[in-house]
């Protein structure tokens, strides 16, 4: 089916894209995988090609559009060629609109050119170990003495915190027994900052390419000069992006469900068994067919969501509605896919393989999907 979503503009855009892709990313693709990382270099590229400024404003070097189709053409590029660029992802959906929002106007001379260029990466610290999805249950702390605070505390599952020049932290600077969500604040901790350390890298099942790492704060000294917003109100500073949030979990499932479909398709008419291509075969048009049937499904719920999210329509309970569903289909196309390869599907050297483990997160992070289907319930009145 014709999608109906993009503009010239943006079509012009994604091929820009799929040529830096095709060319920086996936030759050293591979090399990137076995360091856990994307270098800083991509990123200074990236900045270059005017990539990471899009939604900055013109003042600080950047193209100031508010358009969110600009990310989802990076995401749909990025999957097109089976790579992932989900540090930069991060970044742009997920960190950048608590900077856009609530920065002033003396942070944003120090930090949008950085930003713009990509001399500044950045990562944002929630989860801790033992909360998970319950950020009213953050223990990290930050007291206020003068013009600073002192921050302590741990985070875990932190993307992109390897390399992060700037570290958004959810820290508690006041109790409330009564209300668990009041008393949290957003501060910028910038590398180097005394007692601000890096731990272990963590290994995991899938996204090998996107660092996710521990993060430990020891009494820093965060000026107030660094800190997001007004003291306190954090938990309203982080609800108002999760929508757009859990939207970009949805357009990689569906970009990545569709780059498993198109792997697969091209394998099953080279390979054979039997003495005839594995696309001659019944039950591999109607498995191929049926993914195909899911997988547009999923783009055109979500078309309509990027569109809503675009004109600042999109409700959280629709957002919900919208990574559950398609991170579910993702998850069901990949594995039917792979299945498809046999043996050599399970080997690491097929992209089908990857596809497969890095989409295991997408029902978990973000909110799992068991949250979506409580956000989903409240919204029906359950």
């Amino acid at each position: 089916m014709r999608r109906h979503i993009f503009t010239a503009d943006h079509e012009e855009f994604r091929t820009l894209v799929r040529e830096f892709v095709a060319k920086e990313v996936v030759p050293n693709y591979t090399s990137w995988e076995q360091e856990g990382r994307l270098p800083r270099e991509l990123f200074e590229r990236l900045g270059a090609l005017g990539v990471l400024g899009i939604a900055i404003p013109e003042e600080y070097g950047g193209a100031g559009i508010a358009d969110y189709r600009y990310n989802v053409v990076l995401q749909e590029e990025a999957s097109r060629a089976l790579v992932t660029l989900g540090t930069v992802r991060t970044q742009l959906d997920v960190i950048l609109p608590y900077f856009l929002a609530y920065a002033d106007a003396e942070q944003r001379r120090r930090w949008f050119p950085g930003l713009v260029a990509g001399r500044l990466l950045t990562a944002i610290a929630m989860t801790e170990p033992g909360t998970g999805s319950d950020l009213a249950g953050i223990r990290t702390t930050a007291v206020r003495d003068g013009d600073t605070y002192v921050l302590n505390g741990a985070k875990t599952f932190i993307t992109g915190g390897l390399l992060a020049d700037l570290v958004i932290v959810v820290a508690r600077t006041s109790a409330d027994p009564a209300d668990r969500r009041a008393g949290l604040t957003l501060l910028v901790v910038e590398d180097g900052m005394p007692g601000f350390t890096r731990g272990r890298v963590l290994d995991k099942l899938g996204i090998k390419v996107q660092d996710t790492v521990e993060l430990a704060f020891d009494d820093v000294r965060v000026p107030v000069a660094n800190r997001l917003g007004e003291e306190g109100a954090a938990f309203g500073y982080l609800g108002h992006n999760l929508a757009q949030e859990r939207l970009t979990v949805a357009v990689g499932s569906v970009a990545q469900a569709r780059a498993a479909l198109d792997t697969t398709i091209a394998y099953v008419k080279e390979r054979e068994v039997f003495g005839r291509p594995v696309a001659a075969f019944q039950n591999t048009k109607f498995e191929l067919a049926a993914v195909a049937a899911e997988t547009e499904a999923a783009q055109a719920m979500l078309d309509r969501a990027v569109l809503d999210l675009v004109a600042g329509d999109l409700s959280g309970a629709d957002a919900a509605k919208v990574k559950l569903f398609c991170t579910e289909t993702q998850a069901r196309a990949v594995d039917r896919c792979l299945q498809l390869f046999g043996g050599y599907g399970y080997m690491t050297e097929y992209p089908i393989a990857r596809l497969y483990a890095d989409a295991r997160i997408t029902r978990i992070y973000a909110g799992t999907s068991e949250v979506m289907k409580v956000i989903i319930a409240k919204s029906l009145g359950l």
